[in-house]
Order: structure tokens, then sequence, then C-alpha cells
């Protein structure tokens, strides 16, 4: 079953989703509601011009950051010192570039201009974070996503030159200021670096323990 959202800001039980993980939807893109999804596991992923999906996938794509497969190329690019990182110098210019670099096999972008603003609200109460990588003083690269106490649930990454958001992933492992990264869906290239599956409960498990206050 599929839950309509109206103006309150609840959600059932991430384990109701279907068997894709679509949970509910309708309600808003507003702080409040937001911060109550990514807290019990739940995110939006959804087109221009539809209305606002939930997703609570059964299994959870995720990164531990003492697992991260490091290959020696990228070890190499480390200790070259190839790029800068920095944290939170850039999170518009990131999501903005999350938004409009090409992939290839995808036609279009799910982070819609709602969302822009929705996440830049959570970027000025220091929820929304972003890594940037630069190169001769140029954005190259990066991602961003949610601190939820001591899980990073990644929202997105791009790249414009070889390297850039796998370095950017690689340094966020590397902070020691998560205890997990959330990938939310499976994707080959996480995967070759050490992500993996785990079931949508230990997930919230997790997200409790690591629960600050």
């Amino acid at each position: 079953m599929i839950f309509q959202l109206d103006e309150r800001i609840i959600f059932p039980e991430p384990s109701l989703a279907e068997e894709d993980g679509l949970l509910a939807i309708g309600g808003d893109l507003s702080k409040e509601r937001l911060l109550l999804a990514y807290n019990n596991g739940i995110f939006p992923w959804y087109s221009d011009g539809e209305p606002v999906c939930w997703y609570a996938p059964h299994e959870r794509f995720v990164l531990f950051p003492e697992k991260i497969k490091v290959s020696k190329s990228m070890q190499k690019i480390i200790s070259m010192q190839t790029f800068e990182i920095k944290m939170n110098t850039a999170f518009e210019e990131v999501i903005e570039n999350c938004s409009t670099v090409f992939r290839k096999g995808q036609g279009g972008t799910w982070i819609t201009n709602e969302m822009k603003k929705a996440y830049l609200i959570l970027h000025n109460i220091g929820v929304a974070q972003s890594v940037e990588v630069w190169a001769q003083q140029k954005l190259v690269g990066g991602l961003y996503g949610l601190k939820i106490n001591k899980v990073f649930c990644g929202e997105s990454m791009f790249s414009k030159v070889s390297n850039a958001s796998k370095a950017a992933l690689v340094w966020l492992c590397q902070s020691k200021l998560f205890s997990l990264i959330d990938c939310q869906v499976y994707s080959s290239h996480l995967k070759s670096m050490g992500a993996e599956m785990i079931s949508q409960k230990e997930f919230l498990k997790i997200l409790k323990e690591n629960r600050i206050g």
C-alpha cells in the first residue's frame, strides 16, 4: 500500500514500503518533514512536475568508512595532492553541478529547483553538507548529503575531471566524521569502493545508535 500524505508532518512505518521501496506520495519538502523523514530512513526521490515520492528501501546500500577500498591509482592521486578538498565552502555550487553535469545513461535529473531550495535551507542550519574538490582553484567535483547524527546520508555527487567525486568520497570516509555513509540505492561504482547492502532494520538501528543527544 502506498500512503498519501497531507499537511500533517507524519510518515507511516518504513517497513510498510512497497517492494521497490516506495512508501508514500505527497506532502512537501519543508524543513520539518525532511528532518523527520531522514531520521526514519526515508528520503524523497521524484522528477520535476510529479508529486513528491518518499522511499524507504527494504535493503539499504551503505558504506562503512573503515571498509572503503582505495585503489593504487587513487592512493597515488591522493599522495600527489592532485586535488584540494574542502567541506561546506560551496554547497550551492555543488548541488547545482550535481543537477546539471551530464551522466552517461541518464536522461535528466531528479534534483528539482524545489529540492535545491529545500536542501539549501537545511544547509543553512548545518544539516545538509557538501564536500568540494578543487583543482587550480576551480570546482571540479564534489558530493552533498545530510548529516543525521553520525550517519552521512549521501544524495548525489559529480565529477568534471576523472576521479574527482571518488576523491571526495575517500576524503569523507577518511575524515572520521561519520560512522556510516548511506548510499541509498545500489551502484556498481560504489560497490567497487566497498559499499554493501544491509537490511532496513539494521540501517534504522544504526541511525538510532548514533543519535546525538
